[in-house]
């Protein structure tokens, strides 16, 4: 399938340039280019033979190496092989993760007493905005 620059530019953007597989990294100009070095393709997480969908959640970038061994098996198994279980997050998921999970954090303080709120406030939302940043979705 041809996909625009607009499409491809979204699909290489939630890795960071990554293959979402192995974690390589990948050049933006080397897209179907299978003799380039960092090259990538588009990868659906759901094969299109199992159902899946040209949607944009469903489309990763992986390496050609990557894409051509996954075939029709899972994503989570290509990614286990490599020792991972879900995809690199862009910087600007990263970042949303950080200020929601500091938000809850913050938030969690109206369970504790008023005079331990201040010093709670501030131990939830950092320990949200770390946890948060360190969670990445399957």
């Amino acid at each position: 399938m041809a996909y625009d620059v607009d499409k491809l530019e979204r699909i290489f953007g939630k890795t960071n340039g990554q293959c979402h597989i192995c974690r390589s990294p990948l050049s933006f100009n080397n897209y179907g280019k299978t003799d380039a070095r960092k090259a990538w393709e588009v990868e659906h997480s759901v094969p299109r033979a199992k159902g899946g969908t040209d949607h944009l959640n469903n489309l990763y970038a992986a390496c050609v190496s990557c894409n051509r061994s996954k075939g029709s098996s899972s994503t989570r198994s290509a990614r286990a092989k490599n020792g991972y279980t879900s995809a690199p997050l862009s910087k600007s998921k990263k970042m949303s993760n950080a200020l929601t999970g500091g938000a809850v954090g913050a938030l969690a303080t109206l369970l504790v007493p008023p005079h331990l709120r201040v010093a709670a406030a501030v131990f939830g939302a950092v320990m949200g905005a770390v946890i948060g940043h360190e969670v990445e979705p399957d």
